[in-house]
């Protein structure tokens, strides 16, 4: 199997890992939050993106507009998002979430990290950088469509030695 028919089924497992019902319900559970697992992601993503228009949202969600457009009326009926118009056009509304939201989005972070520190407690400091810068430089990577073999290679991540720790590049 070829390294990139490899990436493709780690991928895969983690997108599906991230899509689980159960997970989502046992992540809200853990963060004490009662929420449609359907708005869990996009409040997520205002949070993360903030500020930012429903289009863009639906896209980064991987949804259909108009399903994205009700599933948002619902959280800011909710009182987790307010619109605001855009500064320079005030025909774009974008999404932000509201201080009720953010105390939301700030128990997530800390369900979000507990799990993390549970599911990489075996892991150093310097294989959680790696990890870290590895996925940073392969997100930018595959996120440029006009990108060219070689043309925005970056020597930015930093190899670790399991005895000596992070070394600097070449």
């Amino acid at each position: 199997m070829d390294w990139s028919d490899e990436l493709h089924a780690v991928l895969l497992g983690i997108n599906g890992y991230m899509n689980r019902p159960d997970i989502d319900r046992a992540f809200l559970a853990r963060a004490g939050v009662k929420l449609d697992r359907a708005l869990f992601p996009l409040l997520t993503r205002i949070g993360l993106h903030r500020p930012i228009g429903v289009v863009e949202l639906a896209n980064l969600a991987g949804r259909d507009h108009s399903v994205v457009s009700r599933q948002v009326a619902k959280l800011e009926s909710l009182g987790l998002v307010e619109r605001r118009a855009a500064t320079g056009d005030q025909r774009v509304r974008l999404l932000e979430p509201s201080a009720k939201g953010q105390a939301m989005l700030d128990r997530f972070a800390a369900a979000r990290r507990g799990l993390m520190a549970e599911h990489l407690d075996d892991w150093t400091d310097a294989e959680r950088t790696q990890l870290l810068d590895l996925l940073r430089r392969f997100s930018a990577a595959i996120a440029d469509p006009g990108r060219t073999a070689g043309a925005t290679r970056r020597r930015s991540v930093v190899a670790t030695d399991p005895e000596t720790g992070p070394k600097p590049p070449n």
